[in-house]
């Protein structure tokens, strides 16, 4: 089942249980995820968002079968996240990575963080986070109110589906501006570096590697 809805800056298509067969997104992804919690071995993945940077995005609901859902039997969505000729560009996307390997049992890559590359090129400001990002690099002004609401709802309201497209909406111009950032400081051949490390980071988080950090003295 597919539902159409409008908002500022774009439309917005749910896709309940998987994406549509024969949608093409084009050679890179933006791509975010609402989950019930922050635990990846806990907490179910409830939404996944994407877009191709047209002003469309498509919301895949997945529900589990208690619910008359299918759980995360997604065969389109994971054959798109595992593709190594598409880039998945995502914000903090140590987490989404981690989550959607967790679930769907696929490799994400490769895999894009606007997150890392703003760490590494804006060190004049710790503000890293998406709504800043976006407030000061593209002048949008992103809503936060639906952050912490209950993504696990069978039905989820029109403020829901406008919060979750929000973040994946404005991923492409934002990726536009660190990039140029990344290349003017000599700093994207570490920036890829690292986002080729983030399906193996993902990997050590599951396996509790995060804490302590491997990394960590």
């Amino acid at each position: 089942m597919t539902s159409t809805q409008f908002m500022p800056g774009g439309t917005i298509h749910l896709h309940r249980h998987d994406l549509p067969e024969g949608l093409t997104l084009g050679p890179v992804v933006a791509v975010d995820t609402e989950t019930m919690g922050l635990n990846p071995h806990r907490d179910r993945l409830c939404l996944v968002q994407l877009s191709a940077g047209d002003g469309h995005v498509h919301l895949v609901q997945l529900i589990p079968p208690a619910l008359g859902g299918r759980g995360y039997d997604c065969p389109n969505l994971s054959r798109l996240l595992a593709d190594a000729a598409t880039v998945k560009l995502m914000h903090f996307a140590r987490f989404d990575v981690a989550m959607l390997q967790h679930r769907l049992g696929i490799t994400v890559a490769p895999v894009r963080c606007t997150k890392i590359a703003a760490r590494l090129t804006r060190t004049f400001t710790d503000r890293h986070g998406l709504k800043d990002l976006c407030k000061e690099l593209l002048g949008v002004d992103l809503s936060k109110q639906q952050q912490t609401s209950d993504w696990g709802a069978v039905e989820l309201t029109a403020e829901q589906l406008a919060y979750a497209a929000s973040d994946v909406l404005h991923l492409h111009a934002l990726w536009a501006k660190l990039e140029a950032l990344l290349r003017r400081e000599g700093r994207h051949e570490l920036a890829q570096s690292c986002f080729d490390f983030l399906p193996a980071r993902a990997r050590l988080d599951l396996l509790g590697y995060d804490q302590p950090d491997i990394f960590a003295h």
